[in-house]
């Protein structure tokens, strides 16, 4: 291997090595179209009922908006986070609501709150219960 192409290599190494530290860690999402189960410590939406189409999961600590077209969109959900998270809508100036998932909590038809999500939170965020 000549000496550019092995600092090359190390050089890319490096950077993705770097962007993998510098990463997120709160959200995960998943491909688009695909239908996969909430891992633990996660609460996944699908864009879909029945949790099918496109998903987005969530795992604690902090906010996090919805993605992967989920936000004002989320027909399914599915917690595996042990313990309390918080879906989170906002209204008009700063109001806000939330309504609370906890573990194990699931809907295959999320209807009441589909177009209301826009993200999820380890905590109320000052919202009022909606």
């Amino acid at each position: 291997m000549h000496r550019s192409t092995a600092l090359l290599v190390t050089t890319l190494v490096g950077v993705a090595a770097a962007l993998t530290l510098a990463a997120p860690t709160a959200v995960a999402t998943a491909p688009a179209g695909s239908a996969r189960a909430a891992g633990p410590g996660q609460v996944c939406f699908w864009t879909e009922a029945g949790q099918h189409g496109q998903a987005w999961c969530y795992a604690p600590p902090g906010y996090a908006e919805a993605e992967n077209g989920t936000q004002r969109h989320a027909y399914s959900f599915d917690s595996r986070v042990d313990g309390t998270v918080y879906a989170i809508s906002y209204g008009p100036g700063n109001s806000c609501l939330y309504r609370e998932i906890r573990k194990d909590d699931y809907d295959e038809n999320w209807e009441a709150w589909a177009t209301k999500f826009d993200g999820v939170s380890d905590n109320k965020m000052g919202c009022e219960a909606g």
